[in-house]
Formats: structure tokens, C-alpha cells, sequence
């Protein structure tokens, strides 16, 4: 997490930090995060965008039923599952988002000529840098902030998250309206609202990415134990 610079600090964004430090009930926490989302859209415009993997349903379904007409921008690896394509189709007709979709630079036939075919598997850190970490940097050029679905509870490595923070890689404020939603409250958010979510969940994948990182996770695991399993890689490095 990096601190705000002083010329993007507001008062609104002060009592939003302290409203999320006090939120401790399920209620408080979509009223925060609904007014955060409506907040940021009134704020940026069109200078916000929603940066969605379509394994972040409750995100999608918080944004589109808060405001109408929210960008939302899904990054096509190349590599995802066809549910994961499905999902993102659900929502484009489901809800009031505008979703583009966000190609690498390369296809992934072009990058198996340069690098050999299933760089995923023996340099998974390169792999998510040129099919993740730059386009979505491509994406984001022109906007004031992003919004995305990042909860304390995903990882270890996201523990330090904030509701709003200051993105200096990206040099941009970067919202997280969920940030501190339980995994139960997740779930509860999911079921009380009918949220349509990715046919993945159904089969044990608690974190979904690209396919041949991805596995389903049996009882009792870590919800990030099926991504990148067997190496020492728990971030594709988007948000770290």
C-alpha cells in the first residue's frame, strides 16, 4: 500500500478510510462499499474505470446495481476457461456495465514462436507480465483511478489493502470497494442477491485465473492453493 499524495487527499476519502476502519457488520460494509462506487463514478466519470477477471461476480454485481452504466474492462489472456469467457458474456447483457475486452499484444501462438510453447509452466513471472501485468497497464493509461475486486481475505500478500490507496506504479488512485468483506459475507452478499457467479465456483475453484494455473481446491484449502500450484508464485502481479 502507498500512501495518498497530499494533492489527491480529499475529506471524502479521509471518511471513507475511517468509516471502513469502524465498519465491523455485514450491512456497513455494502453500505460502504456501494457508496464508495458512487462516490468514485461522480467523482471521475469517465476517468474510472472497473478492472474485472469475471471471478469477482460480487464486485460486478455491486457496481451495476449501484450505478448504471459503470466501464468495466475484462483482460482476455488468452488463456481462460470457457466459463470465465461465459461469464463475462452473462454480465454484458445481465447488468448495466459496459464491458470492453482487453487483448495482449501478442496471441498466444506469437508468443510460443519467440518463447516455446507452455511458458506458463516454466516461467510463470514472464507469462504474467506480458499477458497480464501490460496490458492491463495499456488499459488503465488515460484514467484517474480503477476500481477492483481485492479483499484482505484473498491473500497474505494483500493483508495491507486499503479501501482507497494510492497506486504508484500506475501513478493513480486505485479503489478496492470490498476490500474487507469476509469470505462468509462474500458468500452471504452472493446468495442473498442472486448472483449470477462463474460455473467454475461450482466445481471447487475458489480463485480463478487462466486455466493451466488454475485448479479446484478441496475442503479445508486455502482459496488460493489452486492457483499456480506446486510453484513458488501466489501473485500474478497486478496488484502487488
Amino acid at each position: 500500500m502507498s500512501v495518498i499524495p497530499a494533492e489527491n487527499q480529499t475529506a471524502d476519502i479521509e471518511e471513507f478510510l475511517e468509516r471502513e476502519a469502524a465498519a465491523t457488520t455485514y450491512e456497513e460494509k455494502i453500505a460502504l462499499g456501494r457508496d464508495v462506487l458512487a462516490w468514485a463514478r461522480e467523482r471521475f466519470g469517465d476517468q474510472l474505470t472497473i478492472a474485472s477477471s469475471m471471478g469477482d461476480e460480487i464486485l460486478l454485481h455491486l457496481a451495476g446495481t449501484t450505478a448504471p452504466g459503470f466501464d468495466v474492462f475484462f483482460l482476455d489472456t488468452g488463456y481462460h476457461f470457457p466459463e470465465t469467457i461465459g461469464t463475462r458474456d452473462a454480465y454484458a447483457v445481465m447488468l448495466p456495465l459496459s464491458i470492453r475486452t482487453v487483448y495482449p499484444r501478442e496471441s498466444v501462438e506469437s508468443q510460443d514462436v519467440r518463447f516455446g510453447p507452455r511458458l506458463h509452466d516454466r516461467n510463470p513471472d514472464l507469462c504474467c507480465r506480458m499477458r497480464k501485468v501490460a496490458p492491463l497497464n495499456a488499459a488503465l493509461e488515460g484514467y484517474a483511478a480503477w476500481v477492483t475486486g481485492v479483499r484482505r481475505a484473498d491473500a497474505a500478500t494483500r493483508a495491507d489493502a486499503q479501501l482507497i490507496e494510492w497506486d504508484a506504479k500506475r501513478s493513480m488512485l486505485k479503489i478496492n470497494p470490498i476490500v474487507g468483506w469476509s469470505h462468509d459475507e462474500a458468500d452471504r452478499y452472493a446468495a442473498e442477491n442472486g448472483v449470477f457467479l462463474n460455473p467454475l465456483r461450482q466445481l471447487g475453484f475458489a480463485s480463478i485465473g487462466c486455466a493451466p494455473c488454475t485448479r479446484a481446491v478441496g475442503e479445508g484449502e486455502d482459496p488460493r492453493a489452486g492457483r499456480w500450484a506446486g510453484q513458488d508464485k501466489v501473485e500474478c502481479g497486478l496488484h502487488i
